[in-house]
């Protein structure tokens, strides 16, 4: 993507890097990156009303689940949990077609996109047919999704993933499985064909997922890993793990080991990989992991929503770690819930105020997201989240007219739009040098609307 010219941009504030500056000239270049961070405005600058922030980056996505939040949240027997939510997910998505995954993915990208995220990682697992059958084009899911973030404006790092088992010791899976099963072979020539077409993408970027212990074997992530590193040496590797505390029991029967255990014992880990979930943990996986540079990716409004637990952030922010957030089943699209949310569990369980914060700044909002956005960064595998030369133009405008905002200076416009606010103030989004939001629209929010209605009229008939 070549812009058509030379972008300058003037602010009263900017949080550059991890502190806020004022009266601020942002140069971009044709490519949409950032070459130029100046005091004082530029006379050919355009000015932007309001405080610009890096756009966030969610680590975790499942977008075609988007389409059934809410459509849970009732008790089925006396112990409704993870497990029994999952089963409703399977009844809904059996019937959705790669167009209607189009339409719901761009629906999804455009919350996003309003909501102050410019970077996704897509978690995609809803690869075939309904039975299991593959399409003519095996990517034809993987493609449908990717065109949904393209056709947005949001940048995307597409994570296929592999899911061959049922349980712990390769168990058969369900029937109700069948969309999302690979074999090694298969699931490696998928990724072969993904990587030649978006091997040229400006916005596009390609990892894996294996889903998780339970789903692949110890013979398959020794096969995945150093295959997709062949084709890219930096490519993000993302897993669910030790979400739930029966996937950790049964982690200790088959292995002997608790899940993050064994994989921080059998693979060497990197800032590109991302642990997703890692709820149930013990000091000792919480100080390893820390140690190891890979990144927890931590989705506080599912979690919170499925009743996982509560990762423990203080004690790992404290030992070197290293977070990101994502939205996970997408019961909620708001950055600040996310953030909030992760903050007030910690609140809750220490039972003090102000926890998560660090030696930078005294403020819980901006530690918070200048931490998730920059380290998102590396588990997409993508030049973004942190305003800097070099860096990607992806940047969020923050409404400081907003009642709420209004008057705030230097770390409490953050703390004010994370706390004080339902949602962050967002009234204009770029990526890569190009708006994408403009006074909190997207030039196509109708049809893109429309199109989702008409999906969830078809799936809820």
């Amino acid at each position: 993507m070549i812009l058509a010219k030379k972008v300058k941009l003037y602010a009263d504030s900017v949080l550059v890097g991890n502190q806020w500056q004022e009266n601020i000239t942002l140069s971009i270049d044709t490519a949409g990156f950032i070459t130029a961070i100046e005091q004082g405005r530029s006379e050919d600058a355009e000015s932007v009303s309001g405080a610009i922030i890096p756009g966030m980056v969610n680590c975790h996505s499942h977008a075609f689940q988007r389409a059934f939040a809410g459509f849970s949240e009732y008790r089925a027997n006396q112990s409704d949990s993870f497990w029994s939510w999952r089963d409703i997910m399977y009844r809904f998505v059996a019937q959705m077609s790669p167009q209607d995954a189009h339409h719901v993915a761009q629906y999804l990208y455009l919350e996003m996109l309003k909501a102050g995220y410019t970077c996704v990682a897509e978690f995609h697992y809803l690869h075939h047919q309904a039975g299991g059958a593959f399409y003519d084009d095996p990517a034809e899911m993987s493609l449908q999704v990717i065109e949904a973030a393209k056709s947005t404006g949001l940048s995307i790092t597409h994570l296929p993933v592999l899911y061959t088992y049922a349980g712990f010791g390769e168990q058969a899976p369900s029937s109700a499985q069948g969309r999302f099963i690979h074999q090694t072979d298969d699931y490696c020539k998928l990724l072969e064909r993904l990587h030649e077409l978006l091997r040229k993408e400006h916005l596009v970027n390609l990892g894996i997922a294996p889903h998780s212990l339970r789903a692949v074997s110890e013979g398959q992530l020794a096969t995945i890993v150093p295959f997709i590193r062949g084709l890219n040496s930096q490519a993000p590797i993302h897993i669910h793990i030790a979400e739930q505390l029966q996937e950790v029991n049964d982690s200790i029967a088959f292995y002997g080991k608790r899940p993050v255990e064994w994989l921080l014992e059998n693979h060497s880990l990197d800032p590109h990989w991302c642990l997703i979930h890692a709820t149930h943990l013990t000091a000792q996986e919480v100080s390893a992991l820390a140690q190891s540079g890979a990144v927890a990716g931590i989705c506080p409004t599912t979690e919170a929503n499925l009743g996982d637990g509560i990762f423990p952030t203080h004690s790992f922010l404290d030992q070197g770690g290293k977070l990101a957030i994502g939205s996970d089943s997408h019961i909620a699209v708001n950055v600040a819930d996310e953030l909030r949310t992760l903050e007030y569990a910690q609140r809750l369980t220490s039972h003090q105020r102000a926890v998560l914060t660090s030696e930078a700044t005294s403020s819980v909002g901006q530690t918070l997201y200048s931490h998730a956005a920059a380290h998102g960064a590396s588990v997409v595998n993508q030049p973004v989240g942190e305003i800097a030369v070099g860096k990607r133009a992806d940047l969020v405008i923050l409404d400081t007219t907003h009642p709420t905002l209004y008057g705030k200076k230097e770390h409490f416009i953050l703390d004010a739009a994370i706390f004080a606010c339902d949602r962050m103030p967002v009234k204009d989004v770029m990526v890569a040098g190009q708006w994408q939001i403009q006074s909190g629209q997207h030039q196509s929010e109708q049809i893109i609307i429309h199109n989702y209605l008409k999906v969830m009229d078809k799936l809820t008939e």
